[in-house]
């Protein structure tokens, strides 16, 4: 029988008085692979950071083996600003070896500080210190954000290999169900445990939906017959009936708990835009180059209408170039794209670059005043509409800068669905979504009637929402294949072979210039990659100076032109962040296999 390494009896953590989760008791055992879901704002990071020690319980009791080591994946993490990320890991008792092999798996340069590396870097970074510091127990919140698909697939690997106990909270499906063997849903309040790993949770979720939706159905017979009761016969009979009034206020409140529960539909039908030929975007040997780099070779396609493409690819590899060029916001250096003559983009940017951050969430949807939001050929109430996506009454009257990082995403799928255009681009949509979330996104892909193109990692998001991929590489390649992701994971393989395949002599030896791959390293190349960061650090630095401006409640109303300048310099500043990145990835991949 398996040992408990860790318990939680009857745990309650409260703030401001309200309880997040109370009663609570679970266990963590050898060997588990425990995934803990549920929607956002439930209380999910809450209960990680409980048994991880960062929150002290209100009451109950927390209890772990004294022989045991418990690491913790934070979400965000500062680090000292003058070590490198080898020299840290090493620090932490890490093998040269080992710090090396981590780093590359998770595309992290070994040499460079961590006050250089940006938000996404220091993030995998902290992956890598979790794994180095060889926990019994290790906690992971949302660790494939940030990862490239090579990236997630050698952590799967690494979790397979693991021989402590793993929790760990995330929105990938695809990933859970390769990890887990156990599944906490978090519903509530109350913690719902199921030991056969996420696989099943769609089944077992269903029947527990099912007992739910039949208890509804007798509290509601239940709650006309208490109803009746109360117009005939309270008021004759206060005195003696005081304990069955309150059973009736009960069963109101048992009542709106299973409500609140119930899944939510988004009943979003696009109106059909006139289209013209069936054919909206047509690319002939489309080329970028950045800094003599390569970004995108030559590429040709047809997209027509209602294709829904998915492009995927490692972590600088292109994808957002691509797409820009697609789409006609950047222009190719060789060949031409033909848009069709009624194409009307609706573009959403990992930056949410598309929302100001002062406006309320009713002004997001209804910019001219008013209360109705058109969605496809019929209006909405504003707040009935937004209500499809989740978001409470009192949310909507307030401003965007208070949101989380997914409801800010979900608010700008809201957005964007209400009167799309008849081509939907979605960059990495689904970061910091919850499951509840990325189903209703899927649904609403699945009803929408123009052109989707969408940059994912996640795999079962692509798997359910695109007919063809377009695959990225690192060399610049553009590879288009039929299906999701799973439909071209053999490619995948055979298509990573055969980038990594060892040159020829004859070609080895042919390939004397300054390129990326060269076996030596150019003094010119280490002085571009030293120029690179600080370039980097600069706009890193200009982009939240910007950020911070924009978000000052009277900027817009004292001056709009700023605003507008301002905004505008914010876009230009993220696309010369991408460019200078693209090139400081390339590089580094160049200093590693020098080094190595």
């Amino acid at each position: 029988m398996a040992i408990a390494l860790l318990r939680l009896n009857n745990a309650c953590i409260r703030f401001s008085g309200t309880p997040v989760f109370e009663n609570l008791t679970t266990q963590i055992l050898e060997g588990d692979r425990i995934c803990l879901i549920g929607r956002n704002g439930c209380g999910k990071s809450t209960l990680l950071k409980t048994i991880a020690g960062v929150y002290e319980l209100d009451s109950g009791e927390h209890f772990m083996l004294s022989n045991q080591k418990l690491v913790y994946l934070e979400q965000d993490k500062d680090y000292p600003s003058d070590i490198s990320a080898i020299d840290l890991l090493e620090s932490y008792g890490a093998e040269i070896y080992e710090a090396r092999t981590i780093l590359d798996k998770l595309g992290i340069d070994p040499d460079i500080t961590l006050n250089n590396a940006s938000g996404g870097q220091r993030r995998r970074f902290n992956l890598a210190e979790c794994i180095v510091k060889k926990p019994s127990i290790l906690l992971l919140d949302e660790p494939t954000n940030h990862l490239d698909l090579t990236s997630i697939k050698w952590l799967e690997d690494y979790i397979a290999k693991f021989k402590g106990s793993v929790v760990m909270i995330s929105h990938d499906r695809k990933f859970l169900e390769n990890t887990s063997n156990t599944t906490w849903w978090l519903d509530r309040g109350a913690l719902r445990v199921n030991r056969n790993g996420f696989k099943d949770f769609d089944s077992w979720s269903t029947i527990i939906m099912e007992e739910e939706e039949r208890r509804l159905e007798k509290l509601n017979t239940r709650l006309r017959l208490e109803n009746d009761w109360l117009n005939y016969g309270v008021t004759a009979r206060r005195k003696r009936n005081q304990g069955r009034l309150q059973r009736l206020h009960e069963l109101r409140s048992e009542r709106r708990d299973v409500m609140q529960n119930k899944t939510r539909s988004i009943d979003v039908n696009p109106a059909n835009l006139p289209r013209g030929s069936k054919v909206i975007i047509e690319a002939k040997d489309i080329q970028k180059t950045y800094n003599n780099k390569t970004v995108v070779q030559p590429f040709s396609c047809r997209i027509l209408h209602q294709d829904k493409i998915g492009i995927i690819g490692p972590n600088g590899a292109g994808k957002t170039t691509l797409v820009k060029m697609l789409v006609g916001e950047l222009t190719p250096d060789n060949g031409n794209v033909k848009l069709g003559n009624t194409l009307k983009v609706t573009y959403i940017d990992q930056m949410r670059s598309n929302i100001n951050p002062t406006d309320t969430l009713w002004e997001v949807l209804c910019p001219e005043g008013g209360d109705q939001v058109w969605v496809g050929n019929e209006t909405k109430h504003v707040v009935g509409y937004l209500k499809e996506f989740l978001f409470n009454e009192e949310q909507i009257r307030g401003q965007v800068s208070i949101l989380s990082g997914g409801e800010k995403n979900r608010l700008l799928l809201a957005k964007a669905l209400a009167s799309p255009g008849n081509v939907l681009v979605l960059d990495e949509p689904t970061n910091d979504l919850d499951m509840d979330t990325l189903d209703l996104l899927v649904e609403c892909l699945q009803q929408y009637t123009g052109t989707v193109i969408v940059v994912s990692h996640d795999r079962d998001f692509l798997d359910r929402t695109v007919t063809a991929t377009y695959v990225v590489s690192l060399n610049g390649s553009v590879q288009e294949f039929v299906g999701g992701y799973s439909d071209i994971e053999h490619h995948l393989k055979e298509l990573e072979k055969a980038i990594t395949k060892p040159k020829s002599k004859a070609s080895v030896e042919k390939n004397t210039a300054d390129t990326p791959t060269s076996k030596r390293m150019s003094y010119n190349l280490k002085r571009e990659l030293e120029e690179l960061t600080k370039q980097i650090s600069k706009i890193e630095k200009r982009i939240l100076e910007i950020s911070v401006i924009l978000e000052s409640d009277s900027l817009y109303t004292k001056n709009p032109q700023q605003f507008q300048n301002l905004s505008a310099e914010l876009q230009q500043q993220q696309l010369a962040l991408e460019t200078v990145e693209n090139r400081w990835l390339e590089l580094e991949i160049v200093a590693a296999e020098v080094k190595n």
